[in-house]
């Protein structure tokens, strides 16, 4: 297939030999790389907070991404929120599948 092959062990050490000490040390870990992921929240926000609900009402149609997204949640926990919601009386269901399920606000 394509890409590059391997290289023996008799060949990485040739290489690095013949590599001036300086750039033995560099890495592509330096300070320019890729900005730092963030880790998404595991625990549910507080449903009864204004501004959580505040926060629902804007938006026009609820799925699990979008509750995930704005609240920086994993996709499980804002299924989770959701649902609960629903059991409430604050959201509606409006339509889905097994995979996702379409909430919209309660009015």
């Amino acid at each position: 297939m394509g890409g590059k092959k391997k290289l023996t062990l008799k060949q990485m050490e040739r290489m690095t030999a013949k590599q001036p000490p300086e750039k033995k040390k560099e890495s592509k870990s330096s300070s320019g790389g890729a900005p730092e992921k963030k880790v998404a929240g595991i625990t549910m926000p507080d449903l009864r907070s204004e501004k959580v609900l505040s926060e629902l009402k804007k938006m026009k149609v609820l799925t699990p991404y979008t509750v995930a997204s704005r609240f920086e949640l994993r996709l499980s926990v804002a299924r989770d929120v959701l649902e609960e919601l629903q059991q409430k009386g604050l959201v509606q269901f409006v339509s889905g599948s097994r995979n996702i399920k379409i909430y919209k606000p309660a009015d």
